[in-house]
């Protein structure tokens, strides 16, 4: 899962971030509202965190933004303590939840963790298809109630490939998605193919079907059997 942390504050944001990444999450920052809005016209994200009350202008801007665009990542606004009128207006917006500063890591990774439910797994903690699960909470995916030893790149290419099923990924497409905007300067992507193989045979031995195939010339797909 990839998130952006829109958030003037360096020592907040880089706390957040650190945390974030603990948790399993691939996390970029903006600092600026014009930085953030780049980077949504740039790339797709799960979910942001975003502060209303950035440097340059509001952060009730940056939602507009992003529904006109027609994108529909989970969004959780921080206000401060009394700004009820912020709240308000970025529930309209179309902001999913927010969270009032100061607030626990712990309460924001509930928040996260209960936003991406609602937006990608309409809900529920798990997401399965076929003999394939993976507990999100847990972050543990098995085949016919079998454990699967994963890396947690393998772990996050299975979730990736799971709640995209049916939708060619390119190399692109996985690479920035698990790694990061930065992965884009890289020379080729030739190193997805050997996670992906190793997934693949993860799960085959665990009996799973041969659910990721390459599509000629465009990437990857995940099949429903």
């Amino acid at each position: 899962m990839k998130l952006l942390i829109v958030e003037d504050n360096f020592q907040l944001a880089d706390d957040l971030s650190r945390f974030l990444a603990e948790n399993g999450f691939v996390v970029e920052l903006s600092d600026t509202l014009v930085d953030a809005t780049e980077k949504v016209g740039l790339y797709d994200y799960d979910l942001i965190i975003l502060d209303i009350g950035l440097p340059d202008g509001s952060g009730l801007e940056l939602i507009k933004t992003i529904r006109e665009k027609g994108k529909n990542p989970g969004i959780l606004i921080v206000t401060a303590k009394n700004a009820i009128e912020d709240k308000v207006k970025g529930l309209e917006l179309g902001a999913d939840d927010y969270i009032t500063k100061p607030f626990h890591k712990s309460e924001l990774n509930a928040r996260v963790k209960s936003i991406l439910r609602r937006k990608n797994f309409k809900g529920s903690n798990i997401l399965q298809i076929n003999q394939v699960k993976i507990d999100i909470d847990l972050r543990q995916a098995s085949v016919n109630d079998t454990l699967l030893d994963l890396t947690r790149k393998e772990y996050d290419l299975l979730l990736y490939f799971m709640y995209n099923k049916g939708r060619v990924l390119t190399k692109e497409n996985i690479a920035e998605h698990l790694w990061g905007d930065h992965i884009d300067q890289a020379d080729n992507f030739d190193f997805i193919y050997n996670h992906i193989k190793n997934l693949r045979k993860k799960m085959q031995e665990a009996g799973a079907g041969n659910h990721i195939r390459s599509v000629y010339g465009m990437g990857y797909k995940f099949f429903e059997l």
